[in-house]
């Protein structure tokens, strides 16, 4: 990637940058009058409407993968990467079916909360706890890595800097008001990320429209627009692989789930999930387009997660094209710190519950550890095209917690020996594959498209080894077992004890 987007906006992009960081930290301020208590700073004491709960899931949700990383791959790769959009979407379909109201329901306040609470293990909590936090920090990576990228692509400025601007914001926000607080914030970056790319995209059409509305080349039609064309090795591998990895992958989210542990009830829970289906699907028909458009105006880029960003000074002139550049660069920060900012709160909770004491300063002190360790791989890891990583991350996710949710919600024989066997098993062999995948880059063949896209395999061993030992071990099905069903699948209109479950421990 060579020199300075555009010429004169750098200015102007970098205003913007700083409009949108002074932004999230005032509204977060705002947020700390109303952070009182601790379950205000865990899940903003589960008063959240709806609709802000969604917009606050879609600023979350919408990270720097789905501003920039989309349209860079199908800028490379064509039509077979709209899987990405379609089954980030869908993920939410699969968590609105099986698992967002009974995960209300368990009045816990984390993943790990629920594990313990389902199979009344401490082990299965302390697994649990692990993998929550190696996604968090695997999902943090790209965001502070993209963040770098970008301002450097507007000032010319360092890589690290970007970076390290978006984590002192996230820890300042996370440290002033919890979830209370980011909840505000990442309800308005959602509304700013949809503002920053529908309405540049709108002056690029019609700059397209003028210009005579050109297609791609015959040559780039042939495999850019086909199917399977070829674009990928084991292209209908990858394609089956990615779209079961983010089907699945996103109810084993830390930072989407504990979203939804800040509804009042399993009923708003579902409400919430419908309208996060409307807001999301409204906001993921436009990175396609911008991929569309740079495989026309912007073939050249070397690094293609930078289209979006390239595309308004390319297509129009003047300070037009450099006021939508800093609106496009605006939205992009505004990805990473609303993204950034939830993964923050959902992996700060978990240390700050099961490696420190709990309560408020026990998890200030974790926002910080939460921060730290992903921005030092961020600056040491290799720099992999963003919604790839991401995607990895959805594949531990699917392999990992997807099993134990799916299964905790709705099988009862599930024991606590063949939950830790399918976490274990199913997240240790897709966590070996992202680290292979992270550290040695993309490797070649059918084993370079087997650790690239794992979810395939690995998802189908977890969900058999968890269900085959289970049966082999119906001796260790917590005892509790159908008191807990009967919490997690009563409806709200019957009356029922749904105090906050509290784990043994504390």
């Amino acid at each position: 990637m060579a020199g300075v987007v555009g010429g004169g906006d750098g200015g102007m992009s970098l205003a913007a940058v700083l409009v949108v960081v002074v932004a999230a930290v005032l509204i977060g301020a705002f947020g700390i009058r109303f952070s009182r208590t601790t379950s205000d700073f865990y899940v903003a004491s589960r008063t959240v409407s709806p609709l802000w709960n969604a917009s606050a899931i879609g600023g979350e949700y919408l990270s720097a993968a789905s501003f920039l990383g989309i349209a860079g791959l199908i800028l490379s790769y064509g039509v077979d990467m709209l899987w990405l959009p379609v089954g980030w979407t869908g993920g939410y379909l699969v968590l609105l079916v099986l698992v967002s109201a009974p995960l209300r329901r368990s009045g816990a306040y984390t993943l790990p909360d629920f594990a313990e609470a389902r199979l009344e293990s401490m082990t299965v909590r302390r697994t649990a706890s692990v993998l929550v936090v190696l996604i968090g920090w695997l999902y943090l990576m790209p965001q502070f890595q993209s963040a770098g990228l970008v301002l450097r692509t507007i000032t010319g400025a360092p890589v690290w800097v970007g970076g390290l601007l978006v984590a002192v914001v996230v820890a300042v926000n996370v440290l002033s008001g919890g979830m209370r607080s980011i909840t505000f914030v990442q309800a308005f970056q959602y509304w700013l990320k949809l503002t920053a790319l529908a309405v540049p995209l709108v002056f690029l059409l019609l700059a397209w429209q003028e210009d005579g509305a050109p297609g791609v080349s015959a040559a780039d039609a042939a495999i850019w627009q086909v199917p399977l064309a070829g674009a990928k090795e084991y292209g209908l591998y990858s394609t089956y692989s990615l779209i079961l990895a983010t089907f699945l992958g996103t109810m084993g989210l830390p930072h989407v789930l504990v979203r939804f542990y800040t509804n009042p009830d399993g009923q708003a829970a579902r409400r919430t999930t419908l309208v996060v289906l409307s807001l999301l699907g409204a906001f993921y028909l436009l990175p396609a387009v911008y991929g569309w458009l740079g495989r026309m105006y912007a073939p050249d880029l070397v690094r293609t997660d930078t289209v979006v960003l390239t595309l308004p000074s390319r297509m129009i002139d003047g300070t037009l094209g450099d006021l939508l550049t800093a609106l496009v660069t605006a939205g992009a920060f505004a990805a990473f710190l609303s993204t950034s900012s939830g993964l923050t709160v959902s992996v700060a909770g978990v240390i700050a519950q099961d490696l420190l004491k709990g309560g408020v300063r026990s998890f200030r002190i974790a926002t910080l550890m939460a921060v730290a360790v992903p921005l030092a791989l961020a600056l040491w890891a290799r720099a992999l095209p963003v919604a790839d990583v991401v995607g990895l991350a959805f594949a531990v996710a699917a392999s990992s917690f997807c099993p134990l949710l799916v299964l905790g919600i709705w099988w009862r024989r599930l024991s606590t020996t063949g939950a830790l066997a399918g976490l274990f098993v199913g997240g240790g062999l897709a966590c070996t594959a992202v680290l292979v995948t992270i550290v040695g880059g993309p490797q070649d063949g059918l084993a370079g498209a087997l650790l690239a896209q794992p979810a395939a395999w690995t998802v189908p061993i977890a969900f058999t080894v968890m269900v085959a030992v289970s049966f082999l071990t119906p001796h260790r099905v917590p005892s509790g077992v159908a008191r807990t069903m009967v919490r997690l699948h009563t409806p709200e209109n019957l009356d029922l004890d749904r105090g906050d479950w509290r784990p043994r421990s504390s």
